[in-house]
């Protein structure tokens, strides 16, 4: 824009200065060739008064050297000799003499101006000036240096002063930009100083206000679910007391166990709905509470959340085989014995771990097996989940929230956001057991990304490995 906004005051100028120079340049060098021409018949008439009172040429020569330009006087007389050089054609003198008339005419070397003066016994003289070229445009150059010095200033001055508006503006713009590029990625607290023109000013305000509102609106729906969520509670007292009812049947103490789980997930739905606002995408900026334990499990990578994946993955599948049993579902676990540290915390990997099982439970009937894998790659965690049911039968239409029969499409779109926050993907396809195969990719915590490459890089260029 603010290029733009140059050149188009660029252009605009030199049109209009243009559209004066042209017509001025032509009007100075045709002012200067009149004044020059001018000159040149006023000192022919002032010697006309001189010739009619005598024809002596040493008269005639005194008068001439008088006038200014005397070198391109000449008179010629009647039956005598030219006084001083001849420049005028034959033709032109003849015409002047002949026909008694005032000439002034260009010719090839310059401009000539004849004047005929009648002397007693009807002889004609006639006195010739004349004007060299170099004289007609005398000054002309000069005038049209200093008229283009001042066109060129003129341009110069309206582009700088265009180039100075377009900057204020540009700048306002970027600014906004930067602060809807922030708020759009996760950073709530962004705002804009409004400045600039009173259009980009009036949008800096309502940025402002829409993102105070966008925070007011999200505060509203987390204490909402912090209330709701507080709200099982009754429920689940209800059940504590169920099952101490139970106490000494077989079942009492898995049941007891559940109704704790139960109570400590929604512990930590009820902390991490009332602390404050994330500030990045999948709850980065939040505690990084242990889904299910309530414990501080998640730490700070250079760059946000990272948790071991094979770890949680291995938690989450340990309760879910609880009530797998209950169903008579075969369940198997394969985890790798690499690291696999990912940039989400403990949660989110937990909250994965839980749509993909819990979708297996949902939408499979009681019996059908499914397993559960964990794949360490160069650059990548892989968490298979794949199970003997139906399988998926439209995979793009089940990862759109609210369009799946049957489903609200929640579940796969939280692993899919997951893994796109990572850099990874989602894949879903039918497996060797004949039902859904679903694949989520992490990409590696970048530390350990690093460091694998510099490792490599050294193996490959020779350089000593640290002791």
């Amino acid at each position: 824009m603010r290029r733009s906004l140059a050149g188009v005051a660029l252009a605009v100028t030199s049109m209009v200065a243009l559209s004066f120079l042209i017509p001025l340049a032509a009007l100075v060098m045709s002012l200067v060739k009149e004044q020059s021409v001018t000159a040149a018949e006023q000192r022919a008439a002032a010697l006309a008064p001189v010739l009619t009172l005598t024809t002596d040429p040493s008269a005639l020569r005194e008068s001439a050297a008088s006038l200014d330009a005397a070198e391109y006087l000449a008179v010629h007389l009647p039956d005598a000799p030219v006084l001083g050089s001849s420049r005028a054609p034959a033709a032109l003198l003849e015409r002047a003499q002949k026909g008694r008339e005032s000439i002034s005419q260009q010719i090839p070397t310059g401009w000539i101006c004849l004047q005929p003066v009648v002397l007693p016994g009807d002889r004609v003289a006639v006195i010739e000036n004349f004007v060299p070229e170099q004289e007609l445009t005398r000054g002309v150059k000069a005038s049209w240096a200093v008229m283009l010095l001042l066109a060129v200033g003129l341009i110069g001055g309206s582009v700088l002063v265009a180039d100075r508006l377009g900057a204020k503006v540009v700048r306002s713009s970027k600014r906004l930009a930067r602060a809807s590029h922030a708020l759009g990625e996760g950073n709530l607290d962004a705002r804009v100083d409004p400045m600039g023109p009173k259009e980009l000013r009036d949008a800096g305000l309502a940025f402002n206000a829409m993102a105070h509102r966008m925070t007011e609106l999200l505060a509203v729906e987390r204490e909402l679910v912090a209330d709701l969520s507080h709200r099982l509670r009754t429920p689940l007292t209800a059940l504590h007391l169920a099952s101490e009812r139970m106490a000494g049947s077989p079942e009492s103490a898995r049941v007891e166990a559940a109704v704790c789980a139960l109570e400590a997930e929604l512990q930590a739905i009820i902390t991490a709905a009332r602390t404050p606002l994330a500030v990045g995408p999948m709850g980065q900026g939040m505690l990084g509470t242990e889904a299910g334990t309530g414990h501080q499990a998640t730490t700070a990578g250079p760059s946000g959340p990272r948790c071991e994946a094979a770890d949680v993955v291995r938690r989450r599948t340990a309760f879910w085989a609880v009530l797998a049993e209950q169903q008579d579902r075969s369940c198997t676990l394969e985890i790798t014995s690499e690291p696999a540290p990912v940039s989400l915390s403990d949660d989110d990997i937990a909250a994965v771990v839980d749509a993909l099982i819990g979708n297996v439970f949902r939408h499979t009937p009681p019996g059908t097996a499914f397993g559960v894998r964990v794949v360490r790659t160069a650059q990548a965690v892989e968490l298979v989940v794949e199970d003997s049911g139906p399988g998926i039968p439209e995979p793009d239409r089940a990862l759109s929230r609210g369009s799946s029969t049957g489903s609200s499409g929640l579940g796969l779109d939280i692993a899919r956001r997951a893994a796109s926050v990572t850099g990874g993907s989602m894949h879903i396809a039918r497996g060797p057991r004949g039902g859904a195969h679903i694949t989520v990719v992490f990409a590696l915590a970048p530390s350990l990304l690093s460091g694998r490459r510099q490792r490599i890089s050294r193996r490959r260029t020779g350089w000593p490995r640290g002791r």
